[in-house]
């Protein structure tokens, strides 16, 4: 007995998240092409096209070519960054923005709308958060958002002056000796993240502080915007919008080429209050530094920064509705960052607006003629949801046919006659799903990689192991309360979720009302 006991506790732990087979692998990789084999429609042949349109081969092209790649565009949009400055600070009052509309009418109408968004710079603004990403000071696996409550932080010089503000509102910070180790910095540091075959995609790392003081500003305008109908916190207006500019052709959707990068320290210096750029120019990082050299910037803010987002939904917001106004078209304008969506008739004067202080439209997902419209993930072609599904790296575990898998049932399902157009959908949904153990099957969440949705009671789901990183009890308490603080406030999601995500995973059954569920029967439906 005592053997078998000792032999018991040396069990070994095994993954729960196999590795593929390269059969399916293959049928994964080939899920577009046969999904298009089934029917010639524009449903089956865009999924086709926009599968495989976001796959990082690195084989391909190795890390270090990407990254340059991605810091040769940014720097390139600098230089675009210069012009759009010095344009705009010498531009004319009289120039006509406008058939019949002055420059100085313009903005004096543009900076109203924004001016009644902002309200007053208030103190209490400066009290912000923190996310879960790096900083100049921690990297991504010491970043965990109660650790950044710490002595221990970042900031520019620039930041210093509003530390006993930060003290003042937030008292608790003080009580705890938050921000009692302070480090100057000269600015953000850039990195990148994998995007395409080809090339990554730039951000900043901010500093502590900095961060801090944006996602309070961030949070701020979020909080405004709402009152003038503009819901940052959802995606769904948008969407139905969207749908709506597919069945109608009354509604146009617009996206922006690089739009965070494209947001000139001119652009804000003219737009904003004079109070509001002063605080947010100091709070934001003026100097970025690629591979340890410092580059100051002509953006105002880069991806990383806690009020980008926001800021240019702001941006985005007034100069359309400017537009809109001085042109006499009525309707809806709609900002989601640079998800933006107006009437049709506007677009062609809209698009002229947004070039003009620096903004580059971008023509491949950009639609005001046609049956067919694109915004905030959303695709409708003639008011029919045809919204693709990604594979956006090799295959490799058991969650990442997991993943496709229930996106590929989103998909069918995404309109009531898909599933009867194409009824072979059923047979290769059901080919894929036999790849994954039957007791993995049921619940109904398809954003899910840990359970398969299917019609059947759920038994277990896999659940990813995460390694024992040592997190601040005290930060632990001072985000708890924050929060609380906070709590009618949701703030933005990261940025730049890592497409590499922990494989390690054990398996553990369901329970429901205190109850381990069995399954007695298994249903074989899509």
């Amino acid at each position: 007995m005592q053997k078998h006991r000792a032999h018991l506790g040396k069990r070994r732990w095994q993954n729960a998240n196999r590795r593929l087979s390269e059969s399916a692998v293959d049928q994964l990789v080939s899920l577009g092409s046969r999904v298009a084999g089934l029917n010639d429609d524009f449903v089956c042949q865009y999924l086709n096209d926009e599968y495989l349109s976001k796959f990082l081969d690195e084989s391909s092209c190795d890390a270090a070519t990407r990254r340059s790649a991605a810091i040769s565009k940014w720097l390139e949009q600098e230089l675009v960054n210069k012009e759009t400055n010095r344009r705009l600070a010498v531009i004319d009052e009289g120039f006509n923005v406008l058939p019949r509309v002055s420059w100085k009418s313009f903005m004096r109408f543009t900076r109203s709308l924004i001016q009644n968004v902002l309200g007053p710079l208030r103190d209490s603004i400066v009290v912000g958060d923190f996310s879960s990403g790096a900083s100049t000071s921690r990297r991504r696996t010491e970043a965990s958002r109660p650790n950044k409550f710490a002595p221990k932080a970042d900031l520019t010089s620039e930041v210093w002056q509003y530390l006993p503000i930060i003290d003042r509102e937030a008292p608790l910070f003080g009580q705890y000796s938050l921000f009692t180790d302070l480090r100057s910095v000269e600015g953000a540091i850039l990195f990148t993240v994998p995007k395409k075959s080809d090339i990554d995609r730039c951000a900043c790392k901010e500093p502590d502080i900095n961060m801090f003081l944006q996602k309070g500003v961030g949070a701020h305008i979020r909080k405004r915007l709402r009152r003038f109908g503009i819901d940052l916190n959802d995606q769904s207006r948008n969407r139905e919008l969207a749908r709506e500019g597919s069945l109608l052709g009354t509604l146009a959707t617009l996206d922006l080429s690089s739009a965070s990068d494209s947001i000139t320290i001119e652009t804000v210096r003219q737009l904003l209050p004079s109070e509001w750029f002063l605080y947010l120019n100091d709070i934001r990082s003026q100097a970025v530094s690629i591979d340890g050299e410092l580059h100051r910037t002509e953006m105002f803010s880069s991806m990383g920064n806690g009020f980008t987002f926001e800021l240019e939904s702001l941006i985005f917001w007034a100069l359309m509705r400017a537009t809109s106004y001085f042109e006499g078209i009525p309707g809806v304008i709609s900002v989601y960052g640079d998800d933006i969506i107006i009437p049709s008739t506007l677009f062609p004067m809209g698009s002229w607006v947004l070039r003009l202080f620096g903004f580059s439209v971008n023509p491949k997902k950009s639609f005001h003629e046609g049956p067919f419209r694109e915004s905030c993930g959303g695709h409708y072609y003639n008011g029919i949801d045809v919204t693709p599904f990604y594979l956006k790296r090799k295959p490799t575990h058991l969650t990442d046919l997991i993943r496709v898998v229930n996106q590929f049932r989103r998909w069918v399902f995404a309109d009531p006659f898909r599933r009867y157009e194409l009824p072979a959908t059923y047979n290769m949904w059901l080919q894929l799903a036999s790849l994954v153990p039957k007791d993995l099957w049921g619940g109904d969440d398809y954003a899910l990689d840990t359970q398969l949705v299917a019609p059947v009671s759920p038994i277990s789901r896999l659940v990813r192991v995460t390694g024992d990183a040592k997190v601040s009890e005290v930060g632990r308490y001072i985000a708890w309360h924050h929060s609380n603080r906070n709590r009618m406030l949701t703030l933005p999601s990261e940025s730049f979720p890592s497409l590499i995500t922990e494989t390690r995973c054990r398996k553990r059954r369901v329970v429901l009302n205190g109850t381990t569920l069995r399954r007695e029967f298994f249903v074989e439906e899509l």
